[in-house]
């Protein structure tokens, strides 16, 4: 029964192992081979090759996250068509009317977000 999951065991031991490897690796070179941590440069914030211009803590539109997540819905929901696609002929009627079903839910809360201005940018 043990030489059953030997494999799994011998594989979570070598990653364990190179794990903990590259982590004391990490620690030796970056306290022998790096600068002071209070280097003026290493303190110095940047952002896109220029200094900062504002406060990096400033509150984001939540206008922002509301589009991020809906693209990220609509993303999905092309995910989901190309299968559905591919085996269109195996699913037969009852795949098209519940891929039916699920696209118009989809447009349904396409304009719900639509209609609420979610996707306007004032």
């Amino acid at each position: 029964m043990l030489s059953n999951y030997l494999p799994i065991l011998l594989y979570l031991g070598i990653a364990t192992g190179i794990g903990i490897l590259l982590l004391v690796l990490g620690s030796l070179i970056g306290r022998y081979f790096t600068r002071s941590p209070n280097d003026a440069e290493k303190l110095s914030t940047y952002e896109c090759g220029f200094e900062a211009f504002e406060d990096s803590r400033r509150k984001f539109d939540v206008r922002y996250y509301l589009v991020a997540i809906l693209f990220i819905v609509f993303d999905l929901e092309i995910a989901f068509l190309f299968p559905w696609a591919v085996a269109l002929d195996a699913v037969g009627t009852a795949g098209l009317v519940a891929m039916g079903i699920f696209l118009a839910i989809l447009v349904v809360g396409f304009i719900y977000e639509w209609k609420k201005g979610a996707l306007d940018w004032d």
